[in-house]
């Protein structure tokens, strides 16, 4: 009959059972965040205004600039081919232009353009001062 010494039987069994009591006792916490009651409000206007290019400080593209039936044609045509950056149509007394993209970096800008240029050839990148 083979025989096992008690002390180490002792040591790993009381080992077993301290890591399965601290496992079993973890702590629980309740976290309470108090913001301000404008921050969603204000969040949800900088969503829409980000929507609607309102906020860029960055490049565009223009596609056309012109009468508004047209317009609307070329951004038709436009959301037909394409889908990778927002277009819009911005008025300017007294003619309407497409705008494509909302690009922060030129680089970006001019490999949009690239692509674009392929079905609208007189596309051009500007950076417009206050699209507002």
């Amino acid at each position: 009959m083979k025989t096992f010494p008690l002390l180490p039987t002792l040591f790993f069994g009381g080992t077993l059972l301290a890591i399965g009591t601290v496992s079993s006792f973890g702590q629980q916490a309740t976290v309470t965040v108090n913001q301000d009651e404008k921050i969603p409000m204000l969040l949800e206007l900088k969503k829409e205004m980000e929507k609607d290019n309102e906020l860029s400080t960055g490049y565009t593209i223009q596609l056309y600039y012109g009468d508004l039936g047209k317009a609307n044609e070329i951004l038709r045509k436009y959301r037909g081919r394409y889908g990778d950056w927002p277009a819009s149509i911005e008025y300017e007394t007294p003619n309407y232009k497409v705008w494509v993209g909302n690009f922060n970096e030129r680089i970006d800008a001019d490999r949009a353009l690239m692509e674009v240029q392929e079905t609208f050839p007189a596309a051009f990148i500007l950076k417009p001062q206050n699209r507002g």
